[in-house]
């Protein structure tokens, strides 16, 4: 015959019922855990933000100015024009002087009419 003790599966070590951790309850889980990888989903990171805000700036000064890639990108803090050109292909899917001359072909041809 078999003891209790013997078999049972119930306990672990020094006498504690397995499935219970420790000598303390669990902590209570935050109401707000199962939103964070959702909220972190739909926020950029920082250096991404960062990105996105200089290429809105480089978009804007190739529509309003002629200045040439190469400035377009220092004055938005691109560390070179090629990196500028990789961004804004990334971003928009055309290269910087193919947007400007769509964007002032378009501007242009809205003023002729």
């Amino acid at each position: 015959m078999r003891s209790d003790r013997e078999g049972s599966g119930r306990e672990g070590r020094a006498g504690e019922r397995t499935g219970v951790r420790g000598r303390h309850p669990p902590r209570p889980r935050s109401r707000q855990l199962p939103a964070l990888p959702a909220r972190r989903a739909q926020s950029a990171s920082p250096g991404r933000r960062l990105t996105q805000q200089r290429v809105a700036r480089a978009r804007h000064l190739l529509e309003s100015t002629g200045l040439p890639v190469g400035e377009v990108a220092t004055r938005t803090g691109f560390s070179s024009d090629t990196s500028l050109r990789q961004h804004l292909h990334a971003a928009i899917g055309v290269p910087p002087l193919t947007y400007r001359r769509t964007f002032r072909g378009a501007a242009t041809a809205g003023t002729k009419a």
